[in-house]
């Protein structure tokens, strides 16, 4: 599906109006500050719950007021049909309200109540490509952690639950962990939710896993990029599975209660990237990272697209991250996919250098000034 209608309520400094966009490409412009990159915040909201830019929900409601509002309409996400929004019922409409002050959120899909924002992001995958993405190379592996179980979440639906069981039963046991006693009955019960719950969550990112590297490694061998013949990437799943999770629980009792937390698991999970034996943090070039992320988001797209699903890409100012060749192959390589794509910049696009052969998609421009959109 696609995000076609979208209106804010006191969000940022965008206005109020409803803004029509189309299920293919969109191309959004402006000065900085303008609202550009807010726009994609607010998308980001109906697919993430949040915002990708900052974690306070206070830093994005406008001045002076208590609560944000952001609605969308979805539509089937035939990104291939031009003007397929134009005069359509939307197939969905989404909506989520967070009070500041009260610390509450409200969500709707389809004018019901729901309680979960998975009942909102399983509508609409939203897939972030800014600045900050390229720490899925050289950050720790909590931002790899995150990425790839976006593409779980989307690929396996019961990952969300059990997710949410595990960091429950986490919790619980790191609180045994720091108790002035330890008691050891106790841990027992917890090592043993854990280590099930842990083998389910591992099962799904496996899976999930080996359908995003087939798709890598498919992708690698449409590129021009010379140092993909001694890349590897691989699933680490936060412990030794050879061994059960409760036996190295066990074994290593002191040193978890030494520090206080939870150390195997789930939780240490990774995606190790290595070029020649070598973390691709230590070898690869800031370019080659860059190149890297790209590539691997793109895989991602792929496989939720072979699964029939449409995903919206969020790209903010790629200009300053990303060279003309480079933003050519990420605008080729999306529309081949369907996606739906929203691509900020300061500068006033140029269809013709993201698609140099002439096959520019269906697309809309927009210039955005004080938060307001006029398509052009």
């Amino acid at each position: 599906m696609a995000l076609v209608k979208l209106q804010t309520q006191h969000f940022r400094n965008l206005s109020s109006a409803s803004v029509s966009f189309s299920p293919s490409f969109n191309l959004l412009y402006g000065a900085n500050g303008s609202g550009k990159t807010s726009v994609l915040e607010a998308i980001g909201y109906l697919g993430l719950g949040r915002s990708f830019r900052v974690s306070r929900h206070q830093a994005v409601v406008s001045h002076g007021e208590q609560q944000l509002t952001v609605f969308g309409g979805l539509d089937r996400g035939l990104a291939s049909e031009p003007g397929a929004n134009d005069g359509r019922p939307v197939a969905h409409r989404l909506g989520i309200a967070r009070d500041v002050t009260r610390k509450e959120t409200t969500l709707r899909v389809d004018g019901e109540g729901v309680r979960s924002l998975s009942a909102l992001a399983m509508h609409l995958p939203v897939s972030v490509i800014d600045p900050g993405v390229f720490d899925i190379v050289a950050g720790g592996p909590g931002k790899r952690r995150q990425f790839l179980d976006w593409a779980v979440f989307h690929v396996e639906p019961s990952f969300a639950s059990v997710w949410q069981q595990c960091q429950r039963v986490t919790s619980q046991r790191n609180q045994t962990l720091r108790n002035g006693r330890l008691d050891e009955a106790l841990l027992r019960v917890w090592d043993s939710q854990y280590a099930a719950l842990s083998d389910r969550i591992t099962a799904a990112r496996q899976t999930t896993f080996e359908r995003f590297k087939q798709a890598f490694d498919s992708l690698v061998q449409q590129v021009d990029v010379g140092w993909t013949q001694g890349l590897k990437l691989e699933f680490y799943p936060g412990w030794d599975t050879s061994k059960a999770l409760v036996d190295i629980l066990a074994s290593h009792r002191d040193q978890e209660r030494r520090m206080g937390h939870t150390l195997y698991g789930p939780n240490r999970a990774d995606i190790r990237l290595k070029f020649q034996g070598r973390p691709v943090a230590e070898t690869f070039s800031r370019g080659q990272q860059k190149t890297l992320v790209i590539l691997m988001k793109i895989a991602q797209g792929m496989v939720l697209s072979e699964l029939g699903k449409q995903v919206t890409f969020l790209l903010d100012d790629i200009n300053a991250e990303l060279d003309v060749g480079h933003r050519a192959m990420l605008a080729q390589k999306l529309q081949a996919l369907r996606c739906q794509v929203f691509i900020t910049s300061i500068e006033h696009p140029e269809p013709e250098v993201l698609w140099p052969s002439g096959d520019a998609p269906e697309y809309r421009m927009f210039h955005v000034e004080h938060g307001k959109l006029t398509e052009e």
